[in-house]
């Protein structure tokens, strides 16, 4: 059932508030991906066991699998179900035209970054769809986030290590940073402080006095993301959380839970062909990690249903 204007621009109003509090009260608001129902219960069991606000996500292969009303209709049923509080991100909108069928389909977030699908998109032409999709977003009002270049990796399990000096040339700079969001309007910036889609044979590392200067150089109400949580040593998050990191992604290691969970109950299980009767124990191993990011993120206790 779609949402009414009325309802869709209350929604936003609240994610707003929340994020406000988030970035007073020093937490981190989880955003996890999904792409299929049984890790939507996982998110929204975690959620309520902990009373921890969390974010749904999707990209756009999830919506090209799932549907954006379908995807909203879900999310709705199960906020609604466990009593929680839930918002729901497009994440990494490859054009403009995706992104507005995101804030027409009532979600709370919107992630613009053309670079997704065009690598090499100049400064203009990320700073030009960026400030498009943030005039867009304030008949709803919902959160734009974007990033001024491409941010590597992906949402898989990666065996060759990452080059950390390399990653290093695409750190986000205090300086960049203030103009990007200065030139755009934006109400959330994905840094790049360390942070890399997917996960590595080796953990990653945060730069968290860089991120330090890059909040300081930031509106006070502007919010800084990270993308790439999995794989993380938790520590990093409880740190880059006290110095302003206000929403976390992570999709990675959810997948992996998913998967390794569902390779055990199918082995243990040769002859059960009821497949929704194995799924409990994939989706409480999806659970705990999320229960797991959302102590580190300090979000326990932070929900207002």
């Amino acid at each position: 059932m779609s949402l009414t204007i009325a309802q869709i621009r209350n929604n936003c109003t609240k994610a707003r508030e929340t994020m406000q509090r988030a970035r007073q009260e020093k937490f981190a608001v989880g955003a996890f991906n999904i792409d299929n129902q049984e890790t939507l219960i996982a998110i929204s069991k975690a959620a309520f066991n902990l009373q921890a606000p969390v974010m749904v996500e999707v990209s756009q292969g999830e919506v090209d699998a799932m549907g954006l009303d379908n995807i909203r209709d879900m999310v709705d049923n199960y906020k609604f179900q466990y009593g929680i509080e839930m918002y729901i991100n497009l994440d990494h909108c490859p054009t403009v035209d995706d992104a507005k069928a995101g804030i027409d389909a009532g979600f709370e977030f919107i992630h613009i970054d053309v670079s997704q699908a065009n690598h090499s998109a100049t400064d203009d032409e990320i700073v030009n769809a960026t400030k498009e999709i943030v005039a867009y977003a304030t008949f709803t009002g919902a959160i734009v986030e974007s990033e001024p270049h491409y941010f590597g990796g992906s949402s898989n399990v990666h065996k060759v290590d990452f080059d950390y000096e390399d990653i290093k040339k695409t750190f986000s700079t205090p300086a960049g940073a203030k103009q990007f969001v200065g030139e755009t309007g934006i109400d959330t910036f994905a840094a790049a402080i360390g942070n890399l889609h997917g996960s590595y044979p080796v953990p990653k590392m945060l730069d968290i006095e860089l991120l330090k200067r890059v909040r300081k150089s930031l509106p006070k109400e502007v919010n800084i993301s990270l993308h790439g949580g999995s794989g993380t040593p938790s520590h990093f998050y409880e740190e880059a959380v006290v110095a302003g990191v206000t929403k976390i992604n992570v999709n990675s290691d959810m997948r992996i839970a998913f998967r390794k969970t569902l390779e055990k109950v199918l082995h243990e299980h040769p002859d059960e062909y009821a497949v929704v009767k194995l799924m409990p124990e994939v989706y409480g191993a999806v659970q705990t990690v999320v229960e797991t990011k959302l102590h580190s993120y300090n979000s326990i206790g932070k929900a207002r249903p």
